[in-house]
């Protein structure tokens, strides 16, 4: 059974569709879960990209109706969360408002000012090393997993996205973060949205991957869908991505509880 649980809903300013036309499509391509995971609000307006926290109910109340309608077809109910250091007990505070399905912990932030995946802040790219910028994502990404805050975790080189790396081999970046993954107990999706983006690789990326089976990491697939006919998308992809490095299983979740599921 695939199933995908990182997908958006208007709330966060930049998707498109109702939660219904998800559903649907998640039943088109053959799905057998389907979960919500809009950006988690915060406390104080920083961005332009997630719900205000007046609006947390209107989420839930949106994931419910989708419930409602899809009837014996799963539908998970999650968030994805930005891990900001300062920003903890907001977080705490958050897993308390309802029966979560799974909390996704994403870093897209390496300073308070700068969301590194954000195409309008592209000009910050020239301000620093793209070694530094790496550096500093993968330590928070690290940090991120040490906090006891989520379930699992999205897109793990989101660094990419616009296809700017450090040349050679990339292992000495992923390393501190893989092993703060393992001695977590965390899992993380292997996320087909960097196909659809200037980066046109699959995060992580194979070589990430490798070393996260290395160390028992569990994985997911999602796809990051911000319009219906993105669910699903390129799951054979990654599904064979993850064969080939040698996992067997996938993980899902409900209310907080990870389920192994055999690949089929």
């Amino acid at each position: 059974m695939l199933f995908d649980y990182h997908t958006h809903t208007p709330l966060c300013r930049h998707a498109v569709g109702s939660p219904a036309e998800y559903v649907r499509r998640a039943r088109e391509v053959g799905l057998g879960e389907l979960g919500f995971s809009d950006h988690n609000p915060m406390p104080t307006a920083f961005d332009d990209w997630r719900m205000g926290p007046e609006e947390l109910p209107g989420y839930l109340a949106l994931v419910e109706e989708a419930r409602s309608e899809a009837g014996e077809f799963p539908i998970r109910l999650g968030l994805e969360c930005d891990f900001l250091p300062g920003y903890e007990d907001h977080l705490r505070h958050l897993a308390q408002q309802a029966d979560w399905d799974y909390l996704i912990g994403s870093v897209h932030y390496v300073d308070p000012h700068w969301d590194i995946d954000n195409p309008a802040k592209l000009a910050k790219w020239e301000e620093k090393p793209v070694e530094e910028v790496w550096r500093l994502y993968f330590a928070a990404y690290a940090r991120m997993a040490g906090s006891g805050l989520f379930d699992f975790l999205a897109h793990p080189d989101l660094v990419k996205k616009f296809g700017r790396k450090p040349p050679g081999d990339l292992t000495s970046y992923y390393r501190d973060a893989v092993d703060a993954i393992a001695d977590a107990g965390l899992a993380i999706e292997v996320s087909t949205a960097g196909l659809r983006k200037e980066a046109r690789e699959i995060y992580p990326a194979k070589r990430f991957l490798e070393m996260a089976f290395r160390r028992h990491i569990p994985v997911l697939l999602s796809s990051d869908a911000h319009r219906p006919d993105e669910v699903g998308y390129r799951f054979d992809l990654a599904l064979g991505l993850v064969r080939e490095v040698g996992y067997r299983e996938l993980v899902r979740f409900e209310r907080r509880r990870p389920i192994p599921v055999p690949i089929g």
